[in-house]
C-alpha cells in the first residue's frame, strides 16, 4: 500500500513537474548535500566560531548520531532498494549506491536545521527552506520514494532534539567554557 502511494507520487512528479529548469537545479541541489557536505561545512565554521562552538557540538554529534541509525542501521536493515532501480527508470544522475530508507539526505539537512533554529531562527528558517528543496530533489530524481523521504525528515527531527537534550541534561559540554 505505502509502495503505491510512492510510485503515485514519483510518477505525478515525473509526468507533472519535469522541467529543464528542475532538471537543471535538482541535481545541484541535491549534490550540496551528497555525503553530508553542507551539513559539516556548517558543523566546522560552527565549531571554528567561539560563540557557537557548543551548537555546531550539538550539530555534529547529531549527525554522527544519524549517520548511524539512519544510514547504517536503518538502511541496512530495512534494505529497500531505490524506485530508479526497482522501476529501471532512466534518471539524470548518477544512481546512488546503498539502500534508499531512510533519505540519508533529508536526514542530514532535517538534523542541521532543527539544529540551526537553537542558534539563530533566521538561519534554522533558511536552513529548513534548503532541507525541503533537498528532500523534494531526491523525490524529483526518482532516487527516494516520498516515505523515505518523510521518514528521513521524522528521524532527523527526533535524533537533533534529543541530542540537544541529552546534552543539556547531562552536561556534556558546558556552554560558558566551550
Amino acid at each position: 500500500m505505502i509502495q503505491e502511494i510512492d510510485f503515485f507520487i514519483l510518477d505525478f512528479i515525473r509526468s507533472h513537474l519535469s522541467c529543464e529548469f528542475l532538471d537543471i537545479t535538482m541535481p545541484v541541489v541535491t549534490s550540496l548535500a551528497n555525503g553530508g557536505f553542507i551539513c559539516i561545512l556548517i558543523t566546522l565554521l560552527l565549531l571554528f566560531l567561539k560563540k557557537y562552538r557548543y551548537d555546531g557540538i550539538i550539530l555534529g554529534l547529531s549527525l554522527i548520531t544519524g549517520l548511524l541509525c539512519g544510514n547504517i542501521i536503518i538502511k541496512n536493515a530495512v534494505k529497500r532498494i531505490r524506485p530508479c532501480v526497482l522501476r529501471n527508470v532512466d534518471i539524470i544522475i548518477n544512481v546512488p549506491g546503498g539502500y534508499s530508507f531512510p533519505s540519508g539526505h533529508t536526514l542530514a539537512t532535517i538534523i542541521m536545521a532543527v539544529s540551526l533554529f537553537g542558534v539563530n531562527k533566521k538561519a534554522g528558517i533558511a536552513a529548513t527552506v534548503f532541507a525541503a528543496v533537498v528532500a523534494f530533489s531526491r523525490i524529483y530524481l526518482y532516487v527516494h520514494y516520498p516515505s523515505d523521504v518523510l521518514f528521513g525528515a521524522v528521524l532527523g527531527v527526533i535524533i537533533a532534539v534529543s541530542v540537544k537534550k541529552l546534552i543539556v541534561k547531562y552536561r556534556i559540554t558546558d556552554k560558558k567554557t566551550s
